[in-house]
């Protein structure tokens, strides 16, 4: 998050003259990772060919990924943590030429923090669809071109299967606990259930057991913001020079989004109604600070990631519903026992807490009995990744249960 140096989660104060120059002049077509691109940090998977639950295929699947820590002898010190929606493997480190953002995770992932890696080995791969080093959109047919509007229909399930072949690819047979928010929470939660036996613990952060039509209604909305821009041609826009490719749909996804994210009282408190200049917004030319906020970290939001991507990636999370094709959510939940922290934020706009308790009422593994733990925030969907205090004694709790 911006905030902690990370894109994921964007700080809420006024913009300043400084911001608005950096995003000056023409944004590229994409801001994904392509072939050349400084690696930074990133390790590389070549994982073969994968078949998606929707029939298609790919003949070739590669995984980036970046880990902390040490694999003990035993290789049974492992954590797999999962990003979110517009997130990567980058979760601890700095900016660099290969990372367009820093670590979003770093107050709670490292030496002496809650999830130690004096003690642990952490992994976090980039997920499939994704723009920053795993196959995606973006990345190169075997034809030379991107797979762009050809990708597959991605599915939250189909992630996690490409997660399980890298787990294989590292010769790690469980993990210590499979850690994730929001889109990564989704993740965790059909690792508990598809790959019982190769997660003991499970940290499920601000997510529910299924997308809800309210939910796949925001997701939709964004879904159009980016098919309706002009410049995304159908998903073939990657040859366009700078300026020409889809930034106003992707950037507008963003703040779309965005409004669900954190809380009316957060942007009320800190916005007000005041303008971002002295010129009056009302009718004489000038924004609303408020405004000017979105509009910035919309367009670096469009710098660094791709809009075929996020198709692919709001389309995954729409997909999710852990009773799909299996029955009952309730019956499908109470298959797991591992020991599991449902953490959910009382105050999501984004994913209400109320997904929250239903998962933490019926999964026997609860480390909270029949609750699940409330972290109250006026960061609102985001505090997963802003309240790292509160995240990282609630994980460290879980790291401290036996499995």
């Amino acid at each position: 998050m911006d905030s902690q140096s990370n894109g994921d989660a964007l700080p809420s104060s006024f913009v300043t003259d400084e911001q608005i120059r950096s995003v000056a002049g023409k944004p590229p077509a994409t801001g994904a990772w392509r072939e050349g691109d400084a690696p930074g940090d990133r390790l590389f998977a070549n994982l073969g060919a994968f078949d998606f639950e929707s029939g298609q295929s790919l003949p070739h699947v590669r995984v980036a990924y970046e880990t902390w820590g040490t694999l003990n002898e035993a290789r049974d010190n492992a954590v797999l943590v999962l990003h979110a929606l517009t997130g990567d493997s980058h979760v601890v480190g700095e900016a660099t030429r290969g990372h367009k953002t820093s670590g979003w995770w770093e107050d709670v992932i490292g030496p002496g923090k809650a999830i130690d890696t004096d003690s642990w080995f952490v992994v976090a791969p980039n997920v499939l669809g994704g723009c920053q080093g795993t196959t995606g959109p973006a990345s190169l047919a075997p034809d030379g071109s991107e797979w762009a509007s050809r990708f597959p229909f991605t599915s939250i399930r189909d992630q996690v299967n490409v997660q399980v072949l890298l787990t294989d690819f590292l010769n790690i047979d469980s993990w210590a606990a499979v850690i994730g928010g929001s889109m990564g929470a989704m993740h965790a939660l059909e690792w508990g259930i598809m790959f019982p036996k190769r997660a003991r613990r499970l940290g499920i952060l601000a997510a529910p057991a299924a997308t809800s039509a309210d939910e796949i209604a925001l997701n939709t909305v964004q879904i159009e913001a980016i098919q309706l821009d002009p410049l995304w041609r159908g998903g073939e826009y990657y040859e366009a020079v700078d300026g020409d490719g889809p930034h106003g749909g992707l950037a507008l996804a963003r703040r779309i989004s965005f409004q669900n994210f954190r809380t009316p009282a957060e942007l009320n408190e800190r916005f007000d109604r005041e303008a971002q200049s002295e010129i009056s917004p009302l009718g004489q030319g000038g924004r609303f600070a408020v405004a000017s906020y979105l509009d910035f970290h919309g367009n670096k939001f469009a710098r660094r990631f791709d809009a075929n991507s996020y198709l692919v990636l709001v389309e995954a999370m729409n997909s999710h519903d852990v009773g799909r094709g299996r029955g009952d959510i309730d019956d499908v939940l109470a298959s797991i026992t591992v020991p599991t922290l449902v953490l959910g934020i009382v105050r999501d706009r984004f994913f209400p807490f109320l997904g929250q308790q239903r998962i933490a009422r019926v999964v026997p593994g609860n480390i909270d009995g029949n609750v699940p733990y409330a972290l109250d925030s006026e960061f609102g969907h985001d505090a997963f990744l802003i309240e790292s205090d509160e995240v990282g004694a609630q994980l460290l709790r879980l790291l401290n249960t036996d499995a």
